[in-house]
């Protein structure tokens, strides 16, 4: 893939804890010339846009009509996703955490084979396609579905908690469990990460790509035989998101 210096990037899942953070650092880097916010709702526009934003509400029900493809976007970032509770379900749930996501980013991929694609992916912490608990198995299998659909390079975040996530919706559980992690957080960095650091690897990694992450990542190749991808935990992101 070329240097992205002068490149496009599609974010999907935007108005998220994470999304709107990434959002934030692409719209301030110079190393991209066009941003579109595609989803089921856009943010507001922020304030002082360099007039690279393209923001587009679409139906994930109807792909067809988003016009995706168009954008031959050159890296597709992806943090995307929902809860149980916030979907009302467990099938509605793995619609959109799993589905939606796989069947957008097959929809962003270009025909065109001298077109080199990117896709990051934001996973989650303890993910895995044989996991018996419904959240880790859908990241798990989302993950090996987005590096089955022939992107050139495919890369995973799997971040412990999200530290100082603002989200609309407290969380309980999350608020006990930072508790937790915040006094692990002093003798391990594998348990959580802030938020806008998450946000600049995720964009970091989005630059750099697969082949020029610095070593001190840490990054590992993961999935299977015919779903490869690069696979970076909590520590190293944490290590990414302070590369300059």
């Amino acid at each position: 893939m070329a240097s992205p210096a002068g490149k496009s990037a599609l974010l999907l899942g935007a108005t998220g804890a994470t999304g709107k953070k990434l959002l934030g650092e692409l719209l301030a880097s110079n190393e991209w010339t066009r941003v579109g916010e595609y989803g089921r709702r856009v943010s507001a526009p922020p304030a002082s846009s360099p007039g690279k934003l393209e923001q587009k509400v679409i139906d994930f029900e109807n792909l067809d009509a988003a016009g995706l493809k168009d954008g031959r976007w050159d890296v597709v970032f992806v943090t995307l996703g929902t809860t149980r509770a916030a979907a009302g379900s467990a099938e509605m749930f793995e619609k959109i955490d799993r589905e939606y996501v796989v069947n957008a980013c097959k929809a962003a991929k270009t025909d065109d084979p001298a077109h080199e694609q990117r896709v990051v992916y934001l996973s989650s912490g303890g993910s895995s396609p044989s996991s018996p608990f419904l959240y880790p198995r859908s990241k798990g299998l989302t993950e090996l579905a987005l590096a089955r659909l022939g992107y050139a390079d495919t890369i995973v975040f799997r971040p412990g908690l999200l530290k100082n996530a603002e989200r609309p919706d407290k969380r309980l559980a999350e608020t006990v469990l930072g508790v937790i992690t915040g006094a692990i957080a002093h003798i391990s960095s594998s348990v959580e990460i802030e938020v806008p650091l998450l946000a600049k690897s995720i964009m970091n990694a989005g630059m750099l790509g697969s082949s020029r992450l610095p070593a001190a990542v840490g990054a590992s190749k993961a999935g299977l035989p015919d779903a490869p991808f690069t696979l970076i935990d909590n520590k190293g992101a944490g290590i990414l998101g302070r590369t300059r």
